[in-house]
Formats: structure tokens, sequence, C-alpha cells
């Protein structure tokens, strides 16, 4: 097949296999802290849970730090993308062990938020200088591999070390602080890591555009509206950014109905609600790898916008057919598609910004990238919590985030018909 001729032509390169170390390293840390955290707001006995609890944790740990986005962007696009994934990931380790001894010492839960917040503050500087980094290991015939590749990579090992966290609770007995643990050992293996790439490799190329560090910081704002102007001019970059926040407001708005089942609707116990759930990320993860073999083919088929609208076409038409039972079995088959559908429709997204927008203004792109990712699934959290009972069942949900992803579909196809993304070209050796 040639998706798997060219990703072992990819996984050949050197440079590119360092960079995914990181990534996985870092995502998989992730995945087990963001479920030692919800499992915490969710799934403790002490806890009453409801859509407005979820809401508001997901407010207290995603809002806060999507304000420094802009700041993100201007010091990725200023200091050495490799320094920030050493140095972040060494800070999150640190973090992630004050944030167990808060969990020993039975603190108050807003002293918990507050270190989980630092904690997640600094992967917005970590993801965005992956992503922005990317180009900078492979050529740009197999950029959509790689966008393939990488990021669904590190989404499934995020999947897979949610599995591990989920287990290891099980395993001792509801321990939130052995999961965090756990996080804070591979955020110190992924700074390791990072230490295998050269400190210059990764760039970012201050031969244009550049200013000093304390004018770019004192100017924060207008650099963001630079960075927006940027994006304006790129229209493909930006209407794709668009869709895919539409798309992961649907994913976050479905996430939250689906804890909700877990925790109430489907089980009596903890135990059983942790196993469900559990599984409903393996059926997520699963999706998400049948996106990274799939989307390189299709984006070349397809188009990217044509590719994304195949993705939010499927999921108007099947995430009522499987959601309105609201069983476990067909919800199950949704997370399936909806795993394949978000994450097709994120890797087009994400080649569409690396190849239209400058390395200069890479950074603050994705930084807003990163803003429209959070404030999308606080939105879909804060509507969730004012539209779903509490345990979770609601065919009015389900049919108004069908009817978003329909319109999501049907927008790609004009823009693509008008002229926008026109179709790739097969990827050469």
């Amino acid at each position: 097949m040639p998706v798997v001729r060219d990703l072992g032509v990819l996984l050949r390169v050197r440079n590119f296999r360092r960079l995914l170390a990181v990534r996985l390293l870092s995502q998989s840390a992730d995945g087990v802290y963001q479920v030692a955290l919800a499992t915490y707001v969710v799934f403790s006995p002490e806890n009453q849970t409801t859509p407005g609890a979820i809401a508001s944790a997901m407010a207290v740990l995603l809002l806060p730090y999507s304000l420094i986005g802009p700041f993100a962007g201007v010091l990725l696009d200023r200091w050495p993308r490799r320094q920030v994934f050493l140095y972040g990931n060494l800070l999150r380790a640190a973090l992630a062990c004050c944030t167990a001894l808060l969990l020993l010492g039975s603190a108050p839960q807003w002293l918990f938020y507050a270190s989980a917040l630092c904690v997640t503050a600094v992967n917005r500087f970590v993801l965005a200088g992956l992503s922005a980094a990317l180009p900078r290991v492979v050529d740009s015939d197999r950029l959509v591999i790689a966008n393939s590749l990488s990021p669904t990579a590190g989404t499934l090992a995020a999947t897979a070390g949610g599995g591990v966290a989920l287990a290891l609770r099980l395993l001792t007995d509801g321990s939130d602080t052995a999961v965090v643990l756990l996080g804070a050992t591979l955020y110190l293996l992924s700074a390791l890591a990072s230490l295998t790439l050269s400190r210059t490799l990764l760039g970012p190329d201050l031969s244009r555009h550049r200013i000093r560090t304390r004018e770019a910081l004192a100017v924060t704002a207008h650099g963001l509206a630079a960075g927006l102007r940027h994006l304006a001019e790129r229209k493909d970059a930006a209407h794709a950014l668009a869709a895919m926040t539409v798309v992961r407001f649907c994913y976050g708005a479905l996430t939250v109905m689906v804890l909700m089942l877990c925790r109430y609707a489907w089980s009596d116990n903890e135990s059983d609600g942790l196993a469900l759930l559990g599984l409903a990320l393996g059926a997520s993860a699963a999706g998400f790898f049948a996106a990274a073999v799939l989307t390189p083919w299709a984006i070349g088929r397809f188009g990217r916008f044509g590719w994304m609208a195949v993705c939010a076409g499927a999921a108007a038409l099947l995430a009522p057919a499987l959601g309105l039972p609201f069983t476990p079995i067909p919800m199950l088959a949704a997370a399936f598609v909806l795993g394949l559908v978000t994450q097709g429709v994120k890797i087009a997204t994400d080649t569409e910004v690396q190849t239209s927008v400058d390395d200069a203004f890479r950074g603050r792109v994705f930084s807003l990238y990163d803003v429209l990712f959070n404030v999308a699934f606080v939105a879909a959290a804060a509507a969730s919590a004012l539209a779903l009972p509490a345990d979770g069942r609601s065919a009015a949900v389900v049919l108004t985030l069908a009817a978003l992803y329909a319109t999501v579909s049907m927008t790609m196809l004009r823009w693509k018909r008008a002229g926008s993304s026109p179709r790739q070209a097969p990827l050469k050796d």
C-alpha cells in the first residue's frame, strides 16, 4: 500500500523519529494526567458529579491558560523549540509531583485545580511547538503523511496513557496519587528524549520579522493581531480552522454526554463506570488510527476540504443513528466514528495551516489554533451543562450536534467548489 510505504520511508528519518518520541512520551503523560483529573472530578465517591461540575472543571483548567495562547505564540516564534520541550516537560514533571502531594494531603479543591492548571498551561507551549516544528524534520512531499502519523500517534499515546491510568487506578483501589506520579515520570522521560535533538534543528527561523523579545512581549496584542492578519491572508487555513473549531465543539459536547452516561446511566458503581469509559476511549483510539491510515489517501482523492466535508457528513448521518438509542454498544460504535471524523479533520487542518502559514508566524497561528480548541471544548461543556439531564440522555443535544456537523460538511463543499484547497498531488518518494 502507498500509505504503508510512505510511513516506512518517514520512520527511517532519524530526526522525525526523535521528535515523534518526544511527542509520544509527552502526550502519553497528558493522557495519564487528564484521566487522573477526570476520575477525581467525575468518579470520586466524595464528589457529586453533574454536567455543570464537569463544565466548571473544564473552565478552570482550560479557559485561563487559553488566555496565554498569544504569549505562547510570541515566545514559540523566538525560543529554540527544542528547549521548550526540554524545560516544559521538566517543569510539568515537577508540578505533577506537587499535585500528587496535594492529593495525599487532602488539600482544598481550589488548590488542586490551581496545581493542575499550571501543569496544563505548560502543555500549550509543548503541543503548539511540536506542530510548529514538524515541517523542520520532514520534507513538504510527506507533510500529509507526517501529519497523519505524528499527531495521530500522539493522540493514540494519550489514549493509551489514559487506559493505563484507568487500569492503575483500579489496581490501586482508586489512588489518584499513583496515577499522577506515573504522569510525572512520563513527562521526565519526554524531557530526556528531547535531548536527542539538536538545539537549533527545530527552529524558529529568526531571519525574518525579527524584533526584540521584550518588545514582542510588550506588544503581544499587536502580535496577535499580526498573526490574525497573516491568517486572514491565508483563507484556506482560516476556513480549515473555523471548521475544526465547530467539529471540536461537537466532540466536546459528546464527550461530556459519554462521561455522564458512563457515570450514571450505564453503571451502578465506580469500577463499572471506569471500565465503560475505558472501552469508549479504546473505540475512539481505534477511530484515530483509522483516520491516520485513511486520511493521506482521502486527501489525495478528495482534497483537504473535500475530506473534511466527507468526515463531517459521515458524523451528521451516523451520530443520531448510533447515539439516540443511548445504549453502550451503539455509543461505542459512535465513539469510533467520531474519533475517525475528528482526527481526519484535524490532520487536514494541521496540514493546511502548516503549508499556508509562514514559519515566522507558525508558532502564533498554532497557539491560536490551541485557543480555539480549548474555547470550543469549554463552550461545549457549558452548553452541555445547560442542556443535558443528570444521566446524560438527550435526543435534542444529539440532533443539534448532527445539524452542526451537516453545516460544516456543506460549507466545506462550497469552499472546495469555490476553488479553495485544490486536490493534493499524490505523494512522491
